[in-house]
């Protein structure tokens, strides 16, 4: 079947469908699936607008809401994760996932799907080493921590896809897998994004528990998007066993969406022929969140999660067989999810703006109904009843629990919380100006007025038909330094002049990284600085 595959959306939904119907017009060919790899921005109401990580000025509206409201129906199955700038208040409702909009699903904080015989698995947002052991513990309204903290990847998701053995055949996440730079066309990447240099070199750029996924999981393909590039490579895996099959992922990152940028694929991936057309559950997937449901943290406390060094009683959480067997019998072998899209708040009305609506907290009727079947903990329920109990202080923080022995909140992280290296100062953030904000400013800078779409027949061209193959050749995963580089056969990939011509300086500090001037990190200046001029101070 054939997957179409889109970088960062931006709420973009009206430019990405017309490009695919422009692609079956002129070549006729129809995706059978699409995934978005995260900034997918379901806004579906001014509220939603104040729960997205960027300043004031770049929060526009787009065309999600439409198809919210009903009026539009999305004409291609459409998956998704979450990226760092979203509607943070719309995901929560949803933390093991679902329905958005009818046709549009999304994969919750970390999930498996089938669709025809196909495995797919994401997981959503981006890593930070300073909130990666804390429990999902923010709900709106957020203040300037939490609008951030929300969308920021934790150490339970991971672990729970750990637990993982059977084969994936596509996983998403927004930012990269550390170290895949070093499989790809690494010198043409430094080419066209030379600010990228410093990161790449130190082996910092990207998200150390991604790379951690990828070595475990070992899909056929992963795909990402985030730094608003496109680039290929391919990883071949260690095997474990001389019985083990040799494994290799094909990995692909994708360009944001916007004319003239290269940000969809299409790909064939083999399927089943024999399997329906529905979205399905994943059987193991299910076991293992019922068999890691004990382990749910609702709380700011940082602990790890169970591993064998003596300190817990139990760390395999894998499930068996007999598991996945029993889930399967619950559901009468029927692994359809359900079409049970409900409105959960009010729809963006162009001709009653509605600027003062204050986000809140809201328990989603799918998410309930998930939980009740599976007897999964509702995250949001769980923290509503702390609220209630006058543990949250005003800021939806529940009360310390003391931990059990599944878990340790004095054990080391696993990761260096210092994972850039490019300054004393938290590396993983960047200062904006009053409105706030985190890594990608660029989120609404895509702003086409829902009655005057763009002209998609100019930006037609950037989009690539890819074979089984994924067109990634030997030459391309060599070592940069190496000169047949510049004749590999590597994917062409825009070249963003632009953002590379003007010299930038970083605000320095004290030597503890300490100052009173706001600061940014060095590829974030260059990506964006030459888009517009006052999104930085």
């Amino acid at each position: 079947m054939k997957v179409a595959v889109a970088g960062c959306c931006h709420g973009a939904l009206d430019k990405m469908y017309e490009t695919l119907e422009l692609l079956q017009r002129r070549h006729n060919v129809r995706p059978d699936l699409l995934l978005c790899c995260g900034d997918f921005q379901a806004v579906r109401n001014e509220a939603d607008l104040r729960c997205m990580a960027v300043p004031a000025k770049y929060r526009h509206m787009q065309t999600f809401y439409r198809y919210y409201s009903g009026e539009k129906k999305a004409p291609v199955l459409t998956v998704f994760i979450g990226g760092n700038h979203e509607a943070s208040n719309h995901l929560q409702e949803l933390p093991y996932g679902g329905w958005v909009a009818p046709n549009i699903y999304y994969l919750g904080y970390a999930g498996v799907v089938r669709f025809r015989g196909v495995r797919i698995g994401g997981i959503s947002g981006i890593f930070k080493s300073h909130d990666y052991r804390k429990g999902h513990f923010e709900c709106p309204p957020y203040n300037q921590q939490t609008i951030r903290s929300a969308y920021h990847v934790r150490n339970i998701e991971v672990f729970k896809l750990k637990q993982l053995k059977r084969p994936i055949d596509i996983f998403m996440s927004h930012d990269w897998p550390r170290s895949i730079y070093h499989y790809g066309n690494k010198k043409q990447l430094l080419k066209m994004k030379s600010f990228f240099r410093q990161e790449v070199e130190s082996n910092t750029l990207g998200s150390p528990a991604a790379s951690e996924l990828l070595q475990h999981l070992k899909p056929t393909y992963w795909f990402s998007a985030h730094l608003h590039v496109k680039f290929a490579a391919f990883m071949q895996h260690e095997t474990n066993s001389k019985e083990e099959l040799p494994k290799a992922t094909k990995f692909l990152a994708l360009d944001k969406c916007l004319p003239h940028r290269d940000f969809l694929q299409i790909i064939d991936v083999e399927h089943d022929p024999n399997a329906g057309d529905a979205l399905e559950y994943d059987a193991e997937w299910i076991a293992v969140l019922k068999a890691t449901n004990s382990l749910v943290n609702v709380t700011q406390s940082t602990w790890n999660m169970p591993e064998k060094n003596g300190l817990h009683a139990k760390w395999d959480y894998s499930v068996t067989e007999e598991a996945i067997k029993e889930v399967l019998e619950e559901l009468n072998h029927d692994l359809k999810i359900p079409c049970n899209f409900t409105l959960t708040a009010a729809c963006y009305d162009p001709s009653k703006p509605q600027k003062n609506t204050e986000p809140v907290h809201t328990i989603n009727p799918q998410t309930t109904e998930f939980c009740a079947q599976f007897g999964l903990t509702d995250i949001n329920d769980r923290i509503q009843q702390a609220k209630e109990e006058g543990s949250g202080r005003g800021e939806c923080e529940e009360e310390e629990e003391e931990m059990d022995s599944t878990g340790s909140a004095e054990e080391p992280s696993e990761y260096n919380t210092d994972n850039s290296g490019l300054s004393s100062f938290n590396p993983d953030e960047i200062m904006l100006d009053e409105e706030g904000g985190d890594e990608d400013l660029s989120t609404c800078s895509v702003d086409p007025s829902p009655d005057h779409p763009p002209d998609f027949s100019t930006s037609f061209s950037d989009i690539r038909i890819m074979p089984d193959s994924m067109a990634v050749s030997s030459d391309d995963a060599m070592d940069s330094n190496n000169e047949e580089l510049e004749k590999s056969g590597g994917s062409k990939q825009v070249q963003e002049k632009s953002s590379t011509e003007r010299p930038l300086k970083r605000i320095g500090g004290d030597e503890n990284g300490n100052s009173g001037v706001k600061k940014i990190k060095r590829r974030n200046q260059a990506i964006y600085a030459a888009e517009d001029e006052d999104k930085t101070d």
